[in-house]
């Protein structure tokens, strides 16, 4: 084990003898097993450099594939790294590619930069992530690919992250308009509002029912207005059947949300693939969306930020009328880099 001044670093040598050496721990739980069965390379001591970024406690492997066209690992060996007991651990792996490593990608002015591309932990690839498009931005600084702004390619559209010159090192990411077309985010869920959108329709499940609000910023969310996010929802019970419901053909992102003040809003979230995490992106910019159109709070003028409050701690949105575009502020920090 190597240990530097700046960071820790650490060699982990991925082969097929190690992941035999894990076959006795199956019997821990089904998701052990499956990333523990999977072998990341077939010969022993191959190696991948990577680098571990956080966004609020939502933490990422980073790898440099800028000059690939698709991923190096596939959703199996992702799977596998990011489990936190036989791999280095993390809510997904996110990769750099070539700005047109995605087939029939909208054109943007000026051409992409780079293109995201995402592995849950579960092995799973969703469109996008707030949390991870922000450390994919501080990511490809630390690399040396230093700019005011990344034109990023991604499964859910361009996607624009902004480098703030703050102390913190703070990330402005334009996430583009929300969608809120219910058919479109995807749900079966009747729309019973303005756009054919889907706002605090009933729903029941887990012998529950639930007023649900259906935003897409890309990938899709279920949103829940509670009194109070420790007494009114069974997190870990309620959270992944409201994820696999029927209502969302596509699974979806649930968010449990409590409203603290017209300018505050504090949420539990129960991510598609990747289960409870301690902050989501898209996530919160889909829940400043639904208050608002359920009336939870009043639309602040543009220049003006709505806080979400998540375990691992505050984002600021801005959903500006001027463009409909939501807009998400927050930290990509990193961790540690090694191979």
């Amino acid at each position: 084990m190597r240990i530097s001044a700046a960071a820790s670093s650490f060699l982990l040598a991925f082969s097929a003898s190690r992941a035999s050496a894990f076959a006795p721990a199956t019997a821990m739980a089904s998701r052990t097993a499956a990333a523990a069965a999977s072998s990341l390379s077939v010969s022993k001591g191959d190696t991948i450099e990577f680098a571990k970024y956080e966004g609020l406690g939502n933490d990422f492997v980073l790898i440099d594939d800028r000059d690939k066209s698709a991923p190096s690992l596939t959703p199996e060996q992702s799977e596998r790294l990011c489990n936190r007991n036989f791999g280095i651990g993390g809510d997904g792996v996110i990769f750099a590619l070539k700005p047109d490593a995605i087939e029939g990608s909208p054109e943007v002015e000026g051409g992409y930069d780079f293109t995201m591309r995402i592995y849950n932990s579960d092995g799973s690839e969703p469109e996008m992530c707030g949390n991870g498009i922000r450390c994919f931005a501080a990511f490809l600084r630390d690399l040396g690919a230093d700019a005011p702004s990344y034109n990023v390619n991604t499964l859910a559209g361009p996607i624009v992250p902004v480098m703030n010159d703050d102390a913190e090192k703070t990330i402005t990411v334009d996430m583009g308009p929300p969608i809120l077309d219910g058919p479109t985010v995807p749900t079966t869920l009747e729309p019973n509002a303005d756009d054919n959108s889907v706002v605090e329709e009933t729903l029941e499940c887990n012998g529950k029912e639930w007023k649900v609000s259906a935003v897409s910023m890309g990938n899709p969310h279920a949103i829940i207005f509670v009194d109070d996010l420790e007494k009114d929802i069974d997190f870990e019970v309620d959270g992944p059947a409201l994820e696999s419901h029927p209502a969302f053909p596509a699974k979806t992102n649930v968010e449990f949300v409590q409203v603290m003040s017209p300018t505050h809003l504090k949420m539990k979230v129960w991510e598609r693939g990747a289960g409870p995490t301690l902050a989501c992106g898209t996530g919160t910019c889909a829940l400043v969306v639904a208050a608002i159109r359920a009336n939870k709070i009043p639309r602040p003028a543009d220049g003006e930020q709505v806080r979400v409050t998540l375990p691992g701690g505050d984002l600021l949105i801005e959903w500006r009328a001027e463009n409909n575009k939501v807009y998400m502020s927050g930290p990509g920090t990193f961790s540690f880099k090694g191979q």
